[in-house]
């Protein structure tokens, strides 16, 4: 028994021979090079890997999909994990090749492909932005006249904020056309327009375990996620157990979990709009953990990682939950993504505000920073817990004004 581990991101946040270390099998990882050589580490080479091995241009190269091939045929494998969104669907599709259990194509395109999900949300009564696929600039252009401006465009299977954009005037319309290659290689529509909802977003996140919902509970950021060069602070809280708008939202997830399905085990990460007039509207919806420190909040509010137990389910291990039930305590995350310059100062940790319970630095003292490239990509990163949003907040603050006085960059 063999299982293929398809990862991308650090192996230090998914330390899969711990996850996996009673289930007495083999592990073969194929890994981002990428990825691995952003974060400075290195293959693992001793037991329970059997293999292991780097791929580069993983994010989008068909080499990935082909390799898994191979190493599935070589190794005999039974079983593929697949946490990070660009393999929800690769894996899945290589599941359906040969016949192994877990997410198959089914559900991991609704998850994917935002055309597909806006579809099924809307055929289950779900409200979603009005949208529509981009085949030519004049399909961008005719959207704009019916909807008016500001227009949101972004990839059809796109991440992590990855090529969204917020288009305000005819001038940015133009631009962004000219500047775009909008079908793919198969002649398919890539991108889609949608028309801008103002309100504040919400997400949803927890987890599915034996085919039911285990853990659930919604956040609000206070941060637009596709500006992500901004320089401020970028906060996101846990919403009060006693809060009207937190039930709301959770009931308003269980219909999109109800509508989209999904394999028995699994993590979810579901964007909602809380528009101005008090409506949900359906941003997005993924069948994995959320990105940035979405998980250690998690691990605050309900004691265990929603990227490691689905994992372990899957493979038939144990895990520590029991019943569903709120958190017993309030969390949230405070981020600031890079900014270019040189890192000349960065605050002394050892004198940490009250209520921080992670905080990480991804760059050096000398080291030349670029700018950040996508939303999870970050010089800093806090997860700080308080009794109730609103002392959370406060600490969350409290650490943002420690974290600007003692940070240096020219």
């Amino acid at each position: 028994m063999t299982t293929l581990v398809l990862h991308r991101g650090s192996l230090r946040a998914n330390p899969y021979e711990r996850w996996l270390g009673d289930h007495g099998e083999k592990i073969v990882l194929l890994a981002s090079a990428e990825q691995l050589a952003l974060f400075g580490e290195e293959l693992p080479a001793v037991a329970p890997y059997a293999h292991a091995e780097a791929v580069a241009d993983y994010d989008t190269g068909a080499r990935v999909a082909e390799r898994a091939a191979e190493l599935i045929e070589e190794f005999a494998v039974t079983d593929i994990v697949a946490c990070h969104e660009f393999d929800i669907e690769r894996s899945a599709a290589l599941r359906e090749r040969y016949g192994l259990p877990g997410q198959h194509l089914d559900t991991a395109r609704v998850y994917r492909d935002k055309w597909e999900m806006k579809l099924a949300a809307r055929s289950a009564g779900i409200p979603v932005a009005e949208h529509t696929l981009l085949r030519s600039a004049d399909d961008l252009g005719s959207f704009a006249d019916r909807h008016g401006m500001p227009v949101v465009v972004k990839p059809r299977r796109g991440a992590l904020s990855v090529g969204v954009s917020v288009l305000r005037t005819r001038e940015e319309l133009a631009a962004w056309s000219a500047a775009t290659t909008l079908l793919g290689p198969d002649g398919e529509p890539q991108w889609l327009a949608e028309a801008f909802v103002q309100g504040a977003m919400c997400h949803i996140d927890g987890t599915v375990l034996d085919g039911r919902i285990t853990s659930m509970w919604p956040s609000q950021y206070q941060y637009a996620l596709a500006d992500y060069r901004d320089r401020k602070g970028r906060v996101d809280i846990a919403l009060d157990t006693a809060d009207p708008l937190a039930r709301r939202l959770i009931a308003f997830g269980e219909r999109v979990l109800a509508s989209f399905g999904g394999p028995e085990d699994h993590a979810f990460h579901i964007e909602v709009f809380h528009t101005l007039d008090g409506e949900l509207v359906l941003c997005e919806a993924a069948s994995r953990a959320g990105g940035a420190g979405v998980r250690d909040v998690h691990k605050v509010l309900f004691g265990f990682d929603p990227m490691e137990y689905p994992v372990r389910r899957q493979l038939g291990l144990p895990v520590g939950t029991g019943e569903r039930q709120d958190p017993a305590q309030l969390a949230g995350q405070l981020l600031f993504t890079k900014r270019p310059g040189v890192l000349r100062a960065l605050p002394d940790p050892a004198t940490l505000p009250e209520g921080v319970v992670k905080y990480t630095v991804y760059a050096e003292i000398g080291q030349t920073v670029q700018d950040a490239s996508h939303s999870g990509d970050f010089l800093a990163a806090f997860v700080i817990t308080g009794a109730d949003r609103a002392s959370t907040e406060a600490r969350i603050r409290d650490a943002e004004a420690w974290f600007r006085a003692g940070l240096g960059i020219d």
